[in-house]
């Protein structure tokens, strides 16, 4: 990690354009991550794993759409508070390596954990930016993310509580 780097973790404040190249980033190590995992996980949960990579992708896409687009290019230089959450959301870009045959329950606890660090911090960036399409399309996300979040509760809960692990 160069000081630079580690400054700008620090920092309280980063720029719109900052923040949304760190949610790209996430979403697509986490298309990256499930696509790869599809063909390694039970048959119990390759639907979710292909399932997850095809949101990740949708996510990635808007994200990259709204960075591109014309009218959002004088707010991407705006600065805006990081939120609490943004270490952990960060620090999802780095991904667990869970070998060629992963437990079903430990797959699940990864996605798990990432479903609430997104959730958390797309939520708190929609409270952080002012109306408009940047806003909206947090507030979007952050309502994905709770409804992911809330799918693999209960799949977790049957899968761990069922003896499905």
């Amino acid at each position: 990690m160069t000081q630079e780097h580690g400054y700008d973790q620090l920092k309280p404040l980063s720029s719109m354009e900052e923040i949304l190249s760190v949610a790209i980033e996430f979403e697509r190590t986490a298309r990256d991550f499930y696509a790869e995992l599809a063909p390694k996980v039970s048959k119990n949960l390759r639907y979710l794993a292909e399932e997850l990579a095809a949101e990740e992708q949708k996510h990635f896409d808007l994200f990259t759409g709204l960075k591109a687009r014309p009218d959002v290019q004088a707010v991407l230089q705006e600065e805006v508070k990081r939120p609490a959450s943004d270490r952990k959301f960060s620090d999802c870009v780095h991904l667990p390596d869970l070998g060629d045959k992963p437990d079903d329950q430990e797959v699940l606890q990864f996605a798990l954990m990432r479903e609430q660090a997104a959730m958390e911090q797309y939520t708190a960036l929609a409270e952080e930016t002012g109306p408009g399409p940047i806003h909206d399309l947090f507030q979007y996300l952050a309502n994905e993310e709770t409804k992911h979040k809330n799918e693999l509760e209960v799949l977790y809960y049957e899968v761990v509580h069922s003896g499905g692990v």
